[in-house]
């Protein structure tokens, strides 16, 4: 019987640094093509980005004629603004009893989407005659500054005499609706620029809100109907503020 040769070690040792030479050269040639079909996957997200922007566009101005209607509609009917953020959870819980007051005098709000979606978009408020102030409209822009990043400006509000609720302290809790003295106004938002990128005030109106303010605006009446518990105020902390 014939005896096998043997392979010296140093042989051994060649054939096997080989076969890992060819191991790393195939990944290396994998990872390679991998890279290859990810630009082209990325390509196809990059046009894919750019048609939905084109489909959100088109139907954007598409809404713009029933949005009116809708407004118009809307001024039928008295305090449905104010109806409507009282009912959402999120924004109740930055109202107090001052800014309820005042936004009894809220009869329009409006979310304007720039043409490039993607770059911003402002919110506007208009009010009738009040004793708080005596703007018309407070409006308040969200877009994205010279260098990208996200930026916020707003209407400065002509407070009449006296009646600036953002400067107002909750002293003995007296007329306010809940217990934290520290509670900011509602009308402070118009001010805040701090970070524009988290504005999760704004993104609700814009995104919850205004897409369909009349399930808000009934909100009472069908928590009553099916015995709701507003369980959704489970997205606060217990500063009422978003979570």
């Amino acid at each position: 019987m014939a005896t096998a040769p043997k392979v010296s070690k140093t042989d051994g040792k060649n054939n096997h640094d080989a076969a890992d030479e060819q191991a790393d050269k195939e990944q290396q040639e994998a990872i390679e093509q991998i890279d290859e079909v990810q630009n082209e996957i990325d390509k196809l997200n990059e046009n894919a980005s750019e048609e939905i922007l084109k489909v959100e566009q088109k139907y954007n101005t598409l809404r713009q004629p029933y949005f009116k209607k809708r407004s118009d509609l809307i001024a039928k009917i008295p305090n449905f603004w104010v109806t409507a953020f009282v009912n959402h959870p999120q924004v109740s819980a930055l109202l107090n009893e001052d800014d309820e007051e005042a936004l009894q005098y809220l009869t329009k709000v409006e979310v304007q989407e720039f043409e490039d979606i993607k770059s911003g978009y402002r919110i506007n408020f208009y009010f009738d005659k009040n004793p708080y102030f005596t703007n018309e409209m407070l409006t308040k822009e969200f877009h994205l500054n010279d260098t990208g990043d996200p930026s916020s400006q707003s209407t400065p509000i002509k407070w009449n005499e006296g009646k600036d609720l953002t400067k107002k302290t909750n002293n003995g809790n007296k007329g306010k609706k809940r217990s934290h003295e520290d509670q900011e106004s509602f009308f402070s938002w118009f001010g805040d620029h701090g970070d524009a990128g988290a504005d999760e005030l704004g993104e609700v109106i814009k995104d919850d809100i205004w897409p369909n303010p009349l399930q808000y605006y009934l909100a009472s009446e069908i928590d009553e109907e099916t015995g709701g518990d507003g369980g959704e105020d489970d997205d606060l902390d217990d500063e009422g503020n978003f979570g």
